[in-house]
């Protein structure tokens, strides 16, 4: 779920990286050649500035460098991994350095797999589906994004969608690939016949809507309601995560025997990962300035922009859930209502296949302060 879902963000069975490579860069302004300096352009780029004072440190350097397979280009999506290396999380965690290895990528899972990375941002669907047909030894330990950014778009100007049921007997543009398949999974949610509404084919382009040859187009909220806003129209979202498959995204995925044998080292991570995301959940405009001038300052971002999209970011970063256990955490229900939402898509596994939240559990029992509302 891995332009976004590219993210939240499916990227090998997530919207696929043509969309994020149109429509991320359409979005920001971001012309082709930018882009390929982006993602040729690999590695931490913090500013290095010195940890927060008060919080416990570990040995300097005792966890070496780890390589996190980011899903897509330094722009607003890592705000919190720009705030944990620029604040010195990272090295006051314990590492040398993180690697935040710069996306797209066909599949974090896949690189993880093959030990090229030791953690990727993925989503539920695309590890599952290497879990179930591969029988990969992988792990999701977290998810940054509660909610996925799924949604169908439409305009006040045109023919509002605000229901499920009010896709029936629409036009709607959706991408070719896994977003039908996630589609198809959306309307078995919620009882509708594929037969009642009229599919086409579309690009990653929202201009099929603007021009009013679609009712309703497949999107991420976090992206091309801000890209047609901008246009003149009014956007109306209808959220796949609010409305019968409640996927997540933006997950930490990493291999089994890592959990094994490096725990101390990924709880290590993932306490760096938690105080960067508290600090980018407090200061969306701090995190945009990262974003725009020091992790993607050859991409041409504007602030406002990237400030905007992160305020809308951190509504699915943030839930009462978080509030109370901590972020990334998933609880219980929210796994079994994954697993139901993977099982509308056509895949079956299990939580406990999938899911292991006991480092989480533990880091957040040892340090309640990480827990902020």
């Amino acid at each position: 779920m891995t332009l976004l879902v590219p993210p939240p963000h499916q990227r090998p069975t997530g919207p696929s990286t043509s969309r994020r490579g149109f429509l991320r860069l359409a979005g920001l302004g971001v012309g082709v050649g930018a882009a390929g300096v982006a993602l040729a352009a690999c590695g931490g780029g913090g500013s290095g500035s010195a940890p927060a004072s008060g919080a416990a440190s570990a040995a300097p350097g005792q966890y070496g460098t780890l390589a996190l397979q980011l899903s897509w280009i330094k722009n607003i999506e890592f705000g919190g991994e720009f705030f944990a290396d620029s604040k010195g999380y990272y090295k006051e965690a314990g590492f040398d350095s993180v690697d935040l290895v710069t996306g797209p990528v066909d599949s974090a899972d896949a690189l993880v797999l093959a030990k090229n990375v030791d953690v990727g941002l993925s989503a539920p669907d695309a590890t599952a589906r290497f879990i179930t047909e591969q029988g990969a030894p992988l792990k999701i330990i977290g998810s940054t994004f509660q909610k996925n950014p799924f949604c169908i778009l439409s305009m006040e100007q045109g023919t509002p969608i605000r229901t499920p049921q009010d896709l029936i007997g629409k036009r709607l543009g959706i991408q070719a690939g896994t977003n039908q398949q996630i589609f198809a999974g959306f309307l078995k949610a919620n009882d509708i016949d594929p037969g009642q509404v009229q599919q086409v084919v579309v690009q990653y382009e929202p201009t099929p809507l603007t021009e009013k040859s679609v009712d309703g187009f497949m999107a991420y909220t976090t992206n091309e309601p801000f890209l047609i806003k901008a246009k003149g129209f009014t956007p109306v979202t209808l959220p796949f995560a609010d409305n019968g498959l409640p996927l997540t995204a933006e997950t930490f995925v990493v291999l089994q025997e890592t959990i094994d044998n490096e725990r101390d080292k990924l709880k290590a991570f993932l306490t760096a990962e938690i105080k960067g995301w508290n600090d980018a959940v407090a200061d969306p405009a701090g995190a945009a300035n990262l974003a725009v001038n020091t992790y993607g300052k050859d991409l041409g971002l504007d602030v406002a922009g990237q400030t905007e999209q992160a305020q809308a970011q951190n509504e699915l970063v943030v839930s009462e859930d978080t509030k109370a256990n901590g972020l990334f955490t998933l609880t219980p229900a929210l796994q079994d209502n994954i697993v139901k939402a993977l099982g509308n898509i056509g895949i079956t596994i299990t939580a406990a296949e999938l899911f292991d939240m006991t480092l989480l559990d533990e880091i957040y029992k040892s340090d309640p302060g990480l827990i902020t509302a």
